[in-house]
């Protein structure tokens, strides 16, 4: 088993120096290595049209912008970083779940885009994904704030790839609720908190609402809804909902996210688990002690 994270720094700065009609090929070159990502999507997929779909940065304009905040990330260290810590955090969740499967994964770090009006307000950001087995996309702008959690956040998602991992929990497309998902976060951000601490653990967007009980009942009360289209409004909140075209149902930003937090934090007090440990529990347990 290995983890890869990929020279995206080079590849980058290459793009964003290259004349304009050559970008779009340099970049598809770019995320080939991540095509398989997308193994469960429908038909041939555009990978430069994911990737602009997902906020990451732009290949017409802003350039110099861009390339300040490459060398923002690199003068962090910032993919040296990201290789230490999801390391260092496999070393530990191995530790905890001694048979655990792991598949060879690949993570592919690139900037936001500075002009995405919804990425770089209510996001924060910062945008990743880690649902595929083998495949973490991460996608960032560098905000002080977020170059501080470089760590915490790519933790964030090996926990995500390794919960649904090869003989772990299955995410079933036709049956899979919010609770499935907002479990999921809470999880995740324990595991990076486990590592981290609260102060760099948590997600930034579900930060201010988890002492909000109103946010907490209301996701609650959705946990039971099927339908991954549904997703994005209850665990991401109303602006993300408006943005890909879903109704919102009256959440603020990172609300699955504070509620997930809680939920499993709560399972884990009274079950004594570390993050780590509970890494494959099903939702429906973790819901039901937490509620109980």
């Amino acid at each position: 088993m290995a983890i890869t994270v990929l020279d995206t720094y080079s590849s980058m700065t290459r793009i964003l120096r290259a004349p304009v009609t050559d970008r779009v090929a340099m970049l598809g070159s770019m995320l080939e290595p991540v095509k398989d990502m997308y193994r469960y999507f429908p038909g041939d997929v555009d990978l430069v049209a994911m990737h602009q779909g997902a906020s990451g940065f732009p290949i017409d304009r802003d350039e110099e912008r861009c390339l300040d905040a490459l060398e923002t990330l690199a003068a962090a260290g910032a993919w040296e970083r990201m290789q230490r810590a999801l390391d260092d955090a496999l070393a530990v969740q191995l530790a905890a779940t001694p048979g655990l499967e792991v598949p060879d994964i690949t993570v592919l770090f690139v900037l936001g885009d500075p002009g995405d009006a919804h990425f770089m307000g209510p996001c924060l950001g910062m945008v990743g994904y880690g649902g595929t087995p083998g495949y973490i996309a991460i996608t960032l702008w560098p905000f002080p704030e977020n170059v501080e959690r470089l760590e915490a956040t790519a933790v964030h998602e090996l926990n995500h790839n390794l919960r649904f991992g090869p003989g772990g929990v299955v995410w079933n497309p036709m049956t899979v609720t919010v609770g499935d998902h907002v479990v999921s976060e809470g999880l995740a951000d324990a595991f990076a908190r486990q590592l981290y601490g609260d102060e760099l653990g948590y997600a930034r967007m579900g930060v201010p609402h988890l002492h909000d009980e109103a946010v907490f009942a209301k996701v609650v009360s959705g946990l039971d809804v099927t339908g991954m289209q549904n997703f994005t409004a209850w665990v991401h909140g109303d602006a993300s909902a408006e943005r890909f075209g879903v109704a919102p149902v009256g959440l603020p930003t990172g609300a699955g996210y504070a509620v997930g937090n809680r939920l499993v934090d709560t399972y884990l007090a009274a079950t004594g688990q570390t993050a780590a440990q509970a890494l494959q529990v099903e939702a429906a347990e973790i819901i039901a002690t937490a509620l109980r």
